[in-house]
């Protein structure tokens, strides 16, 4: 029987998709190994979730249209960072939805190495803030002329209205996969969580929920504000919200800092 959508997706019921869809999540600097019980409450917003699970025989694997390519490109190219947030809530359960579904990111070797954290809490997210305008400061004092007044005019953060901070971290000591295809490449396992960021980053955007990547901070930084172990690597400070409008062009394009560039000047062939 071919895989069909529901509008109430099932929950994922045994430890072989637990291992599969597992991620850490920890909240104020407290870790939870997400099993069972998380994942049935992660799955059930999700309502255009499979009828099945991975490990669940099937006949054949689904057959994606051409509806839903075009569909899937409307998503690629309606993906925004966003820095202009409502500031109503964001429920609890879509962003472990919206977690769970990054979980399902490649990864060098299966090693799974994203970390999540959610910043709840007022007096971290202050310092948070602090960090960035200090950073934001100095790139600042690298420009001039009319750059440096482009860039005073950008809006480069949502942290003072996103309701949700995220903060993506790459576990630099997991031992999980064993090392495998690491060791001439180690930087692989940053790269398998940005590949979950950006699954993330889709996803959300398919709940209409914006997300905003914060580059300018200082990792190790925050990683001490947060209160996690060193070998935690931040990867991404994401803010999450509903956002104030859509647009389809990038606001750095929209604002003149900088335009696409045609993507045939950046294939090689050899």
């Amino acid at each position: 029987m071919e895989p069909r959508c529901s509008e109430t997706g099932p929950p994922f019921e045994d430890d072989a998709v637990a291992g599969q869809a597992g991620m850490w999540v920890a909240t104020r600097g407290r870790f939870a190994d997400s099993r069972r019980k998380r994942l049935r409450r992660v799955a059930r917003p999700l309502q255009w979730a499979v009828e099945m699970s991975e490990p669940t025989p099937i006949a054949r694997p689904p057959r994606f249209d051409h509806g839903f390519r075009r569909q899937l490109e409307l998503l690629f190219r309606w993906r925004r960072d966003v820095r202009r947030f409502r500031t109503d809530p964001v429920d609890t359960a879509l962003v472990d939805t919206l977690i769970g579904l990054a979980a399902l990111a490649p990864s060098v070797g299966n090693s799974q190495p994203w970390r999540f954290v959610k910043v709840d809490d007022p007096a971290r997210r202050d310092e948070v803030r602090r960090n960035f305008q200090a950073c934001n400061r100095d790139a600042l004092a690298d420009y001039a002329g009319e750059r440096a007044r482009l860039y005073a005019d950008l809006k480069l953060s949502g942290l003072d209205r996103a309701p949700v901070h995220l903060a993506v971290f790459a576990d630099q000591d997991t031992g999980i996969g064993g090392g495998l295809g690491r060791r001439t490449m180690p930087e692989t396992l940053a790269y398998s969580v940005v590949g979950a960021v950006n699954t993330l980053w889709l996803a959300a955007r398919a709940f209409d929920i914006g997300v905003g990547w914060v580059s300018i901070v200082d990792p190790e930084r925050i990683r001490t504000i947060l209160d996690l172990p060193e070998g935690w690597a931040l990867v991404a400070y994401l803010c999450l919200g509903h956002p104030e409008e859509d647009h389809l062009d990038p606001e750095l394009e929209r604002y003149g800092w900088q335009r696409r560039i045609d993507v045939a000047d950046v294939i090689v062939h050899r």
